[in-house]
This record gives C-alpha cells, structure tokens and sequence, in this order.
C-alpha cells in the first residue's frame, strides 16, 4: 500500500488521511509485547485501498486540477532527474537572458539520446519565484527553440515535459513579444525534421504549453489538464468571479480523458492508484516507458514522412461534423 505522508491536504482526501494517521499509529504499537495488531493493521489498510480507489475513480474535473497542483507531485525536473542520464543542461537564448522557467538540456532516454526541453515551477518559495511559477517568458521560449534547431542539426529527437499554468503575463514580457514568440514556436515546431514526442505532467495552461507541446505524439499523465484557459481565469471572464472555477472546469472539458476523446492528444498514462505523489517512482517508470516506445517508433519514419504525418495530425485536431 502506497500511502502520502506530506503535510498538504486536498479537502476530498481528507478521509483518506484520518485513515493514514490509524495506521500509522496502530504500526507505532507494533512492537508493544502481547499485542496482535495484524488482523487490525489488515483492515485498516484494505479499507484505504477501497477508498482510494472509489475516490479517484470518480474525481471531478475541479478536483483533477486540484490533484495536478499537489505541492509533492513530481514535476518534470522531478523526471529528469530520475530517468535522463548524462543530462547537460543549456542555457539562454542568445537575444536576452536564461529563462529559469524552462530548462533545455541534452541526455539519454533508455537508448535515446535526447534534447530535453522542460517547464521549471521550482520546489520551494524562493525557487518558485525565481522561476515565475512555471511561466515562461519570451527568452523562455526562444530559448527552447534555439534547443530545438541545434537538435535537428544533429538529427537528435526532442522530448518536452510541460508543467506551466500559461506564459507569463507581465509588461516585460509582452514588451519582448511573448505572444510572437509562442507562435514563432508553433510555426517552427510544426516543420522540425527529427521526432518530437511531448507530455502534459500537470498543468497545460494555453499557449505557454503550447508553445513547447507542438509534437508527433502528445501524451498526458492521468490526473492532469491541458485547455485554452485555467479554470480561474476562465470563470473570471464568464462568470465575473473566481468562486465559479468548479463550473468553468467541467465546462472547458480539461481532463486526460475528455482531452483525449477530442483528440488533442494522442495517449494517457495511467498514474498509480492515488496519483502520482503518492508513487513517484512507478509514474516516472511508466512516464519512462511511453517516452522509449514512441521514439522508437517515430524513429523509423524519414524526415519527410515524419513532417507529413505532424501536419495531418494538426490539421485534423479540432474537425467537427454536423449530421
């Protein structure tokens, strides 16, 4: 049994804590002489597992975002530090600055060398606002494209891992173009020759994730959201109020699986029962794995074949029939 035992509490999980909290204090005793606490121990944990289950298989969309925002998720450099070897980390833009908030660097996946472009929210306070809380400025994402053409040079596949709410919104940054390099990145994205294969770990906030997410293969982890808008700023709009956020999220379809029922992306990785903070490693394991099986496929296909098929894919996504 894989139990959380952070301090941060999501509100529909608090059951699941209390129960977390008897374990653990029934396990203190387990030395205590004359006690048999194993029938007890056996309960209680088969009843955590049937709550966790029943739990996260019916969680609402305001709740998947609640669960992509768990302050012990594993983030993308999470991820990186776990399974890329040799990982050299690049940086700047060669126009402006370094952005904290993406991190691009070259390294090996399993038997993939790889340029790695990643978001960066950072862990602690300080951290955080370093890296802007996972929003990217322009040289952010200049940045990443610059990564991005010394990889084709190479003939070398490029993995993104997006965890960003969206780019940036502050005067500086439009100021330096934020919304021409984001679409300076779509457009070049779309016709890079070498596989591209791109991954939703928790949040995909508008084009701040789109500006790295333009890809062959599009994944997302299971519990988390990729949309035009957060749901915040989506019931801020609508709804004149932010207490409307549970509604705009059912409304904006922003779940793994709603995403991939529309088709704006390719697969969903199924994360351990409980999410992915409660296992680390297993999700990182499976992240590992989808990452090595599509870049051994895409592999194949010649840099013609490859561009055709990227563009199909993009110009298929949001079709719509009317009987």
């Amino acid at each position: 049994m894989s139990t959380y035992t952070g301090l941060y509490e999501l509100e529909f999980e608090r059951p699941l804590i209390q129960l977390e909290k008897q374990i653990a204090e029934l396990q203190s005793h387990a030395g205590d002489q004359g006690v048999d606490i194993a029938p007890e121990l056996r309960n209680l944990r088969q009843s955590h597992t049937a709550m966790l289950k029943k739990i996260y298989a019916n969680l609402t969309a305001w709740n998947t975002v609640k669960v992509a925002r768990h302050p012990a998720r594993p983030q993308p450099m999470d991820y990186v530090r776990s399974f890329v070897q040799d990982f050299m980390e690049l940086h700047g833009d060669r126009a402006f600055g370094d952005d904290p908030a993406i991190v691009t660097g070259l390294g090996r996946i399993g038997p993939h060398k790889c340029m790695i472009v990643a978001s960066n929210k950072g862990k602690d306070t300080k951290e955080r606002i370093a890296c802007h809380f996972g929003m990217a400025h322009p040289e952010g994402y200049r940045k990443a494209l610059l990564k991005m053409k010394m990889a084709e040079k190479f003939g070398v596949p490029i993995v993104t891992l997006v965890d960003t709410p969206g780019a940036y919104p502050g005067i500086g940054a439009e100021e330096r173009g934020q919304a021409q390099a984001i679409a300076v990145n779509l457009l070049e994205m779309s016709m890079i020759r070498v596989p591209i294969v791109s991954v939703i770990i928790s949040e995909g906030g508008s084009g701040g994730a789109l500006g790295i997410a333009v890809a062959d293969r599009v994944a997302m982890m299971q519990y988390a959201w990729y949309s035009v808008i957060s749901p915040e700023g989506c019931a801020a709009i609508l709804w004149k109020t932010g207490e409307a956020a549970s509604q705009a999220a059912e409304s904006l379809k922003l779940t793994a699986d709603q995403n991939l029922l529309l088709g704006t992306v390719d697969d969903v990785l199924e994360e351990p029962l409980g999410a992915a903070h409660r296992d680390p490693d297993t999700a990182a394991d499976r992240l590992k794995k989808w990452i090595v099986g599509s870049l051994k496929e895409l592999k194949r296909l010649k840099p013609e074949a490859l561009q055709a098929k990227r563009m199909e894919r993009l110009r298929n996504m949001g079709q719509h029939v009317e009987e």
